[in-house]
């Protein structure tokens, strides 16, 4: 299974794809984790990438795309691997079925999590974090016990900055300009495949794996 995962912010497609790499047994590449150790281990790529993150630049898509390569060709990855987080953009779409053309690596399907944006507002914007153990709430979906306060360690919750309202309309609008129309170009490839990401987890898994693979 050789899978790009889409969605927005809050969709859930983090929570899905752990849920793939335990039944496939396949990695879950992810461009943030990939950057993060080249730069740790100080690869060639690694270094390139550091010079633009130190001076507060977007990696350039032909380094990102080069780790990617790199990460591909590792034994983990022969029976199939997730990417999440990139493409982000039509762009990089193309540039990503380059290289894995040349891989012999085609993607098998891209898999779009839809969710109502209302729905996804909530998720973000009722999100709650105790400032003692870090557990998360949600004020709509996963309230604590008592209003403000940690049900484990009775800690304070707080909302954070890049949970409130402006912030995340600003996330999503930023996603339907870049992002969404990945889906047409996935949907114009023949490979797009879309779930209703509402529901509860195991649920919505079942949907995935049917989507995914007939059963």
């Amino acid at each position: 299974m050789r899978l790009v995962l889409l969605g927005a912010p809050g969709a859930g497609k983090g929570t899905q794809a752990k849920k793939l790499i335990e039944k496939h047994g396949i990695p879950q590449i992810s461009t943030g984790d990939i950057l993060r150790k080249a730069v740790a281990d100080g690869s060639p790529l690694g270094k390139e990438a550091k010079s633009y993150m130190d001076k507060g630049e977007l990696v350039p898509d032909k380094v990102v795309i080069g780790l990617i390569e790199d990460r591909l060709k590792q034994p983990d990855c022969k029976k199939g691997f997730i990417l999440d987080g990139f493409p982000r953009n039509t762009a990089q779409a193309e540039t990503l079925d380059a290289m894995l053309k040349k891989l012999n690596m085609p993607l098998d399907s891209a898999l779009s999590v839809d969710v109502p944006k209302d729905d996804l507002m909530k998720r973000l914007t009722g999100r709650r974090t105790c400032k003692g153990c870090q557990q998360m709430y949600n004020v709509y979906f996963s309230p604590p016990k008592k209003n403000g306060v940690c049900d484990k360690c009775g800690g304070e919750l707080f909302h954070r900055d890049d949970d409130k309202e402006e912030t995340i309309k600003r996330r999503l609008d930023v996603y339907d300009a870049q992002t969404a129309p990945l889906i047409n170009y996935y949907k114009k490839s023949g490979i797009l495949k879309s779930v209703i990401g509402v529901g509860g987890i195991d649920e919505i898994f079942k949907k995935v794996c049917i989507i995914l693979e007939g059963k």
